[in-house]
């Protein structure tokens, strides 16, 4: 199988000294290529830090990013389009002005426009102002300004949260389509229903640590391996502290 990202033992601490904490604790992931991959854990588990050292907004404080099969560089942030927080939109302009800076600050020719206003289903939005788009069209177009510069992988933190339930069915249906387009997407959730409705390979991160990761199968109770995972990792943390105070 072929890996488009990979992290070996990627750790990120806060903190200096022995007051330092890992938020990111030796996580080695492994993204296959033309996958979605839904990232999941529990609020506050590591994963928006592990996804901001993937797209350059963090430094690891140890451990390795592969992309492609060789160690990440700055250049290939390139092939790399995220959607982390919230999305980064001028209110005072339509989607289509957005996206026309972009393309001036980056050099990417303008006829790509288009092409992603049609993938995020904008072309009808005409002169209306990105301030106000409903949440669900800001996410959408958050969206298009990540793929205007035609990446290879594409992030995604959180992205329904907020969204009416016409919205999550819209965005999933945009994340379902875009493998088919070349485009690898990793998706970081703490709502088990939406990783389970679009990814086919999961990850999860708790505590820090990454607990499970493999295939998605047909017919798999993502809740209940969610909870069997978080089970398992309370109940070594237990066991590991009646060891150090029998010790």
């Amino acid at each position: 199988m072929s890996y488009l990202l990979e992290t070996r033992n990627l750790v990120k601490r806060f903190g200096r000294g022995a007051g330092a904490q890992a938020a990111v604790d030796h996580v080695s992931l492994r993204v296959p290529e033309g996958a979605v991959y839904g990232l999941l854990g529990p609020n506050g588990a590591g994963k928006s830090t592990m996804l901001k050292m993937v797209a350059g907004m963090l430094r690891p404080t140890e451990g390795d990013i592969l992309f492609a099969g060789r160690p990440w560089r700055r250049d290939d942030l390139y092939r790399i389009g995220s959607l982390i927080e919230n999305p980064p939109l001028y209110p005072n302009l339509t989607a289509r002005e957005n996206l026309r800076v972009r393309t001036t600050l980056l050099g990417i020719p303008e006829a790509r426009i288009g092409q992603v206003l049609e993938t995020v289903d904008l072309t009808g939005t005409g002169k209306k102002r990105a301030g106000q788009f409903s949440l669900g069209m800001k996410q959408r177009l958050g969206i298009a300004l990540a793929l205007l510069d035609s990446p290879r992988l594409l992030i995604l933190d959180e992205p329904a949260n907020g969204l009416d339930p016409i919205g999550i069915e819209e965005l999933r249906g945009l994340i379902r389509s875009l493998p088919g387009q070349g485009i690898t997407v990793i998706v970081s959730s703490h709502i088990l229903a939406e990783v389970s409705h679009t990814a086919d390979h999961v990850g999860i991160i708790v505590e820090g640590r990454l607990a499970h990761e493999g295939p998605l199968c047909a017919g798999t109770d993502l809740e209940r391996l969610f909870m069997d995972v978080c089970r398992d990792v309370a109940r070594q943390r237990r066991g590991a502290a009646t060891e150090g105070v029998l010790r």
